[in-house]
């Protein structure tokens, strides 16, 4: 899942372009009126859950916060042991410290997450309707139903 800023091809799952995509913008205009507006929510809802997941981690496991140089197959095995326990404590326990912000606040994001930016030219390649568009699509017409 990605920002507008990135070419839905893929492996990449954007938002439409042009409509309505942060919390902030349903609460101030109102419900999403349209289905591309409803997939965009969504969208902009799982991303969140995701960053929030991401902050929680990075914050309990410092060291994924600016990984040291070890072997690509050392850092693999740092992401997913950290992440099993992350997932663990999340399971187990009533009351974490590093979790309460995250609850008390369901659309919080951590301040270091940058956005995600890709240059203009990156983003502006070829227009031609690409498979992401029909999973996009087929996604926002299950939405409706």
């Amino acid at each position: 899942m990605v920002d507008a800023g990135y070419p839905n091809e893929y492996g990449y799952l954007g938002p439409y372009k042009g409509e309505r995509y942060h919390f902030q913008e349903f609460r101030r205009r109102g419900q999403p009126t349209s289905r591309e507006e409803r997939f965009n929510r969504t969208h902009s809802s799982l991303r969140n859950v995701i960053e929030r997941a991401f902050g929680v981690w990075k914050q309990r496991w410092r060291i994924l916060q600016n990984m040291p140089a070890y072997p690509f197959k050392s850092q693999v095995h740092i992401v997913v042991a950290s992440m099993a326990l992350h997932n663990y404590i999340r399971r187990k326990s009533q009351e974490d410290v590093a979790f309460t912000e995250y609850d008390r606040n369901p659309h919080f994001i951590p301040d270091d997450f940058l956005a995600d930016v890709v240059s203009r030219s990156q983003s502006q390649g070829n227009h031609r309707p690409s498979q992401m568009n029909y999973v996009r699509d087929g996604i926002a017409d299950s939405l409706m139903g």
